[in-house]
């Protein structure tokens, strides 16, 4: 041992000998107090220095100072018990057992803060970008890419902490090596156990990366369509139409084909089908299509079109499309242009609505023209 520290051992050996009318336990709990006490106003001290230091800088500062405040209150404490407890005069052993404690402790405060200050990190990247903009293609890709990474490194650093903290431990670190170098069945049962999470942990990073979805797309799953509201580290919630929700392994969007109407821009063609009768003007019909739109604050001033795309025994099968700058403003369209176009058919144009029409002499309805048989 090093002569400074024997010479420090001994000066303070003699100083514990001055309170020898005091039981130990009591004067160890002075000590621990005055030291508690030193490091509550060490904390005030430096988180004071800390706030006038990032006063004028930028958010993510002010902010990891902000949200460490009480860790940091915490850490210094911990650290103050920790030389309480080495310069008291408590037995080595209980000594030693304490001071593992705290260093356990300690640890994973540290751990706590470095994770703290990456959920700041996250929320200052995503505050730069505007979700509720019309157009937020960037913003949904860079939000989904940060929160899905943010979610990763969280479980990584609680990982590394924990790791580190267990290392502190020797009965703890020794059976973890014996479990590692035995690679027996403990170590198989673990493997097939941890497979799901490590499956969804890889989709999430790929998901990231390549972005198959990204947070508030629209997307068809399991016949139901709805909106990405949230993305964690292993499932999905997807926001249905009539407000349920939806829950999805990440996996789910890596392994199975799915339908995103906003992959690359939300724009969108709706279709509303229209059956009418063979006699039907579909030149009135055109026309009166593009007027609905042109007077539609919902259409984007880009696709109209009105086609027959079928014809059954009965009536023409009519297709109305119409784009517009998203999923549900082209789902609020394709249902005006239903309730108008239908009103338009009953008010002004009622030989394009269907009849059924009857051959004298005959039972069966046949689709001809009306002025060869009579109007049911």
């Amino acid at each position: 041992m090093p002569p400074e520290i024997v010479d420090l051992t001994h000066r303070i050996a003699v100083l514990w000998r001055q309170f020898h009318w005091l039981p130990e336990w009591a004067v160890v709990a002075i000590v621990v107090a005055v030291f508690t006490g030193a490091g509550w106003l060490v904390h005030r001290v430096v988180f004071s220095i800390l706030r006038r230091l990032v006063k004028n800088r930028d958010l993510f500062w002010r902010g990891v100072v902000e949200r460490a405040r009480k860790k940091l209150r915490i850490l210094i404490i911990l650290i103050a018990l920790g030389f309480s407890i080495t310069v008291s005069p408590l037995d080595p052993e209980p000594s030693a057992s304490v001071r593992a404690v705290l260093l356990f402790a300690t640890i994973l405060v540290l751990g706590w803060i470095v994770a703290g200050a990456v959920d700041m990190w996250a929320i200052v990247y995503m505050r730069s970008f505007n979700m509720a903009a019309e157009d937020n293609l960037v913003a949904r890709k860079h939000i989904t890419q940060t929160r899905i990474l943010q979610r990763a490194a969280i479980i990584l650093i609680g990982v590394v902490t924990v790791a580190l903290a267990l290392m502190t431990i020797g009965a703890v670190r020794q059976w973890g090596i014996s479990l590692l170098a035995s690679a027996g069945v403990v170590g198989i049962i673990a493997g097939l156990a941890l497979q799901p999470v490590l499956k969804n942990l890889i989709a999430g990073i790929q998901i990231a990366t390549a972005q198959p979805i990204r947070i508030d797309d629209a997307v068809i799953v399991e016949g139901e369509w709805g909106t990405v509201e949230e993305i964690t580290s292993t499932y999905v919630v997807v926001k249905l139409w009539d407000w349920r929700r939806m829950i999805l392994p990440l996996s789910y969007f890596i392994e199975k084909p799915f339908q995103n109407w906003t992959r690359e821009t939300s724009r969108l063609i709706g279709t509303a089908m229209l059956y009418v009768d063979y006699e039907a003007p579909m030149d009135r019909l055109r026309a009166e299509l593009e007027r609905i739109c042109r007077a539609s604050p919902l259409w984007d001033g880009d696709v109209v079109n009105l086609q027959v795309t079928d014809i059954t025994d009965r009536v023409a099968q009519v297709r109305c499309l119409a784009s517009a700058r998203s999923a549900p403003v082209a789902f609020d369209l394709r249902c005006e242009i239903r309730e108008k176009m239908l009103a338009f058919m009953r008010d002004e144009c009622p030989e394009a609505l269907p009849q059924d029409r009857v051959v004298p002499g005959r039972n069966s309805v046949l689709p001809l023209p009306a002025g060869e048989g009579l109007s049911a």
